[in-house]
């Protein structure tokens, strides 16, 4: 049975982010040929080359990939291990006291990654609940763009502990990850305030807009043309569309705040929606911080 120990998988972990050995060596207080000692011993139990080695640096190979997502993801159990065994013990210490018997209080870093405009308009009020309800627990929230792997892509490779994802048919829950749904937005036409036929603009899009949700409504609608602006992000839309460049059409986290520059019209019943939830490993939906975030998020989204 191939077992790596906790400081192994750290040396791994080190050398990924670092982009070296002699980097790694540094930040673990390790030489570098202690480093690479480690990475070979890890490499031949593993059976894989787990880093490319050059003269720019140490890159993960495919294999490698593997290996350090979960390694991060072990490294992570054992933090929260250490948290919850804790609160547990204070819990049971606190009950002994006559202070009445609790579940524990939920402590430390909880790492959360979103896509911008949940991480504007939707984490926002539940993260100060959270903290309100539980001040032991520090959000770290990063943000990711949701194309490609997303914020989901991040849970999966360890580097966060909990991600707001788009949820639907083209993006479901990774089957090695657990989720739900917490927002049921719908798509809208954001064009000019006051302008006389919006519908005559030109067409601003960026990339992570969700046409994976609106292809086939997108197809259907005849008075709509192909995008010709391609912008960074739906606030650069929002923005240009503001200043009267053109119209768009926008999922509700993204209108969230619009200005007074800009009118929203309704697409009627048929218009195209998209499901914004949350994911997370199996092992850490059990945990305290991340079910605690889960309930605010449910909350506000109710």
């Amino acid at each position: 049975m191939t077992e790596l120990a906790p400081r192994e998988l750290r040396v791994l972990v080190a050398v990924a982010d670092t982009g070296g050995f002699s980097a790694a060596a540094a930040v673990l207080g390790m030489t570098q040929s202690a480093v690479s000692h480690s990475v070979r011993g890890s490499e031949r139990r593993l059976g894989a080359v787990l880093f490319d080695r050059g003269r720019s640096g140490a890159s993960p190979t495919p294999a490698g990939a593997v290996a350090l997502a979960h390694a991060r993801r072990a490294l992570r159990l054992l933090e929260v291990m250490g948290s919850e065994v804790r609160a547990a013990a204070s819990a049971a210490a606190s009950a002994a006291a006559g202070a009445g018997a609790g579940a524990g209080v939920p402590a430390g870093p909880l790492r959360i990654a979103a896509f911008r405009s949940a991480a504007l308009h939707l984490l926002p009020r539940a993260l100060g609940r959270l903290t309100e309800r539980h001040p032991g627990i520090v959000p770290e929230v990063r943000i990711v763009r949701e194309v490609g792997r997303g914020t989901a892509g991040e849970v999966l490779d360890g580097r966060a502990d909990l991600g707001i994802a788009t949820l639907g048919t083209t993006s479901p829950v990774p089957p090695e990850l657990v989720g739900g749904v917490l927002v049921e937005e719908g798509y809208a036409l954001v064009h000019p305030a006051g302008h006389p036929a919006p519908r005559s603009l030109p067409l601003i899009d960026w990339t992570e807009n969700c046409t994976s949700y609106t292809r086939d409504w997108w197809a259907g609608q005849e008075w709509l043309p192909p995008a010709t602006v391609r912008a960074e992000d739906d606030g650069t839309v929002l923005s240009m569309v503001g200043t009267g460049f053109g119209m768009a059409v926008m999922p509700e986290l993204s209108l969230v705040g619009a200005p007074p520059s800009v009118e929203i019209t309704d697409l009627g019943p048929d218009r195209p929606t998209r499901s914004v939830g949350y994911v997370t490993t199996p092992e850490l939906a059990s945990s305290l911080a991340v079910r605690a975030l889960i309930r605010e998020l449910r909350a506000i989204a109710g």
